[in-house]
């Protein structure tokens, strides 16, 4: 019965894919302490709370929408990191278990902004969610599928980067639209894209199949290395810029350190690029990546 009890709770958790709620809630970390001098303690859990929600509630749509149009159905095989949870495929829970853990989450979420628009006392805060709502659902789910038409990753920049950076800076500042917040959400965003862009070039012949278009169509299998490069090439040049400019301080020349598992996630998109066992490798990289960056720059926040 107890080995019942941890492999229900394991499979839970690898249905939410909680271990990857960091990709959300390091950004939101960042922006909320970004302004010294600013700390509304009440706004920023409630906002912590949101973004997971949210997180959450957008990973099981994305599950449930791969599920509908068949590509999770292509192959059954389990790669944690790319190809959905499987756990439909599986029969471990159903395509409704997944709708209604999504619907959960969005009004765990709407609570903790309704919530936070009274600690702020700004009902704008209500109108903004409900945009962030509607692109992370949006992203997986009709009619908009955004993934499916080469949008998907624009979107994942622009919830992972923007949304939850300068989210957290506006709960502290009360500042949105703000240049600087958006200028310093850029990284995130960047590198949180190139963790989904690795995942897709695995996926890419089971997608192909159900007509999901996502960048990695645009240059084709072989060549999907090289956007990925381009992509941290961006993320590391937006750092160095944010360093020249002083809106962080020297110490985030660190996150430099991040070319290493760049270098060789690259590596293998190029040489194999048709091994998923091998291109597991290449997406933990990528989110060691962006993990070790978002912590880098959390840690500067107090050494400037």
């Amino acid at each position: 019965m107890a080995a019942n009890k941890i492999a229900s709770i394991k499979n839970f958790v690898r249905a939410l894919r909680l271990p990857f709620l960091s990709a959300s809630i390091l950004p939101f970390i960042f922006g909320s302490l970004y302004a010294k001098g600013y700390f509304r303690l009440a706004g920023f859990l409630l906002g912590l709370g949101a973004v997971a929600a949210t997180h959450i509630s957008a990973n099981v749509a994305n599950d449930y929408a791969d599920s509908k149009s068949g590509a999770d159905w292509q192959e059954k095989k389990f790669y944690k990191f790319f190809g959905g949870s499987k756990l439909i495929q599986e029969q471990v829970f159903s395509e409704t278990f997944f709708k209604y853990i999504a619907q959960v989450a969005a009004c765990i979420a709407v609570f903790c902004v309704v919530g936070l628009s009274f600690v702020l006392s700004d009902c704008r805060v209500i109108g903004y969610y409900l945009a962030i709502l509607v692109l992370g659902w949006s992203y997986s789910c009709k009619p908009l599928q955004f993934s499916y038409r080469r949008l998907g990753e624009c979107i994942i920049f622009l919830t992972f980067g923007p949304a939850i950076v300068m989210g957290g800076y506006f709960i502290q500042t009360g500042l949105f639209p703000n240049m600087k917040s958006f200028l310093l959400s850029v990284p995130f965003g960047i590198f949180t894209t190139a963790i989904l862009y690795a995942n897709e070039i695995p996926d890419y012949g089971d997608d192909t199949r159900v007509n999901k278009m996502t960048w990695v169509s645009i240059v084709g299998v072989e060549l999907a290395y090289a956007l990925y490069w381009l992509l941290i090439t961006i993320g590391f040049i937006s750092m160095a810029a944010l360093i020249q400019l002083r809106y962080v301080s020297i110490w985030a020349l660190g996150a430099f350190i991040g070319i290493i598992p760049a270098i060789r996630a690259a590596g293998i998109l190029k040489h194999h690029y048709r091994d998923k066992t091998k291109l597991v490798v290449s997406s933990q990289l990528t989110i060691a990546l962006q993990t070790m960056v978002s912590v880098i720059m959390i840690v500067a926040l107090f050494l400037r």
